[in-house]
């Protein structure tokens, strides 16, 4: 195969300066009109022909000589409602939202492993087909890829996520369900108000939805086996006009997260199960609504096997690593992978010697080798799978 990694290292200074761009402009899930507009303009600059999937989705094509196979290469771009707190040249220049999940990185090395791509596009068969995926943080983008037939015809999905408790140089590819399905759920308790003082003449939203919130815990705990992996969260309640006021309404958001379908599908009825039987017992009613963000994310075993060929080849021996523990969180890849075998890989991003900052924290930054990595992962894998040599 085409020694490529001193290609990506080449590019090192320009990969920076484009993360640093993202991170300085970050926009959140469906708004990322000028992350796209910045993507279309440098795969334009590298002659990769573009087009959009949804308002803010971006997807090119690197085509090799005829025939061959098809490669996909993912990168998310949105950002979170996060106000960042480093005090760094390139901080976000967007009050309110700023990159703590490392999507600013993964744009920039997908451009990156571009560039080295389309410059390679005569010693491979088949097509590198580019995905910019807006919206990965509310589970809204993959499904514009999939309706617009990205995915069709493709051998292999391939995507990297920015890993902070492991250093630069160390890139995760376990094989298995690695991150859990996330599903949201909104429930809404319509009661009855009265004064506090006559709580016997209305019908309390509030106290049916303070049950419900701890009933859902009990299904973990007694619904759903000790060694079963499931989470059920509440993040927000609101309810009530006043502190002498019985409440009309409740709306309380949660999410449930696991890594088996069939315990998914139990969890959400039992959720709905009680809630209903909760506010039908304290004289109230409830609807529910539910939103899919992402099924169980599963690597391919063989995918996973030869996707560590080129970590090592990129990183050394060493630097793989397959037993990592898997995570509750979530990322709609997932629906990548439902339909073509391949790899959603971490990308140790850390300073050595430095304290671990987790994602989404208003800290978060990253180790800018770890850039190289990724986007030598991005195009290394996609030229050993179109079998790229040199004529």
């Amino acid at each position: 195969m085409i020694n490529f990694f001193p290609q990506i290292k080449e590019q090192k200074a320009w990969i920076s300066e484009l993360r640093r761009h993202f991170h300085q402009y970050p926009e959140r899930s469906l708004e990322e009109f000028k992350t796209a507009e910045k993507i279309e303009k440098e795969l334009s600059g590298l002659g990769i022909p573009h087009k959009r999937a949804g308002e803010t989705g971006v997807w090119g094509s690197i085509k090799g000589r005829e025939g061959g196979k098809i490669m996909i290469l993912r990168a998310d771009t949105d950002a979170l409602s996060i106000q960042e707190e480093n005090d760094v040249p390139y901080r976000s220049k967007n009050p309110g939202v700023m990159h703590a999940c490392g999507h600013d990185g993964h744009i920039a090395s997908l451009l990156g492993a571009a560039k080295v791509l389309a410059a390679n596009k005569n010693n491979f068969s088949g097509e590198v087909r580019l995905v910019f995926q807006q919206a990965e943080e509310i589970g809204a983008g993959a499904k514009h890829f999939i309706e617009e037939g990205v995915l069709e015809g493709a051998g292999r999905v391939f995507a990297v996520h920015m890993l902070p408790d492991a250093d630069a140089g160390k890139i995760d590819l376990t094989s298995g369900s690695i991150l859990a399905s996330a599903d949201y759920f909104r429930i809404t308790v319509m009661g009855k108000s009265a004064h506090i003082a006559t709580p016997h003449k209305g019908a309390d939203a509030l106290y049916a939805a303070c049950q419900i919130v701890g009933a859902l815990q009990g299904i973990v705990t007694k619904k759903t086996s000790p060694v079963s992996t499931v989470i059920i969260g509440v993040g927000t309640i609101q309810a009530g006009t006043a502190y002498n006021i019985i409440a009309d309404e409740a709306v309380l958001e949660g999410t449930i997260r696991t890594l088996s379908t069939k315990l998914r599908d139990e969890v959400k009825n039992h959720v709905d199960e009680v809630s209903l039987h909760i506010a039908a017992a304290s004289g109230t009613e409830r609807e529910i609504y539910w939103r899919s963000h992402a099924p169980v994310l599963v690597n391919d075993v063989l995918a996973c096997a030869e996707a560590a060929e080129i970590a090592k080849t990129i990183a050394g021996n060493d630097s793989v690593m397959i037993n990592r523990p898997p995570s509750l969180g979530g990322d709609d890849f997932a629906e990548f992978l439902s339909l073509v075998p391949g790899v959603y890989a971490n990308i140790g991003c850390a300073h050595p010697g430095k304290p671990h900052i987790a994602l989404h924290n208003s800290c978060f930054d990253m180790n800018e080798d770890a850039l190289l990595y990724a986007a030598g992962m991005y195009a290394g894998y996609a030229l050993w799978y179109l079998d790229a040599c040199l004529p």
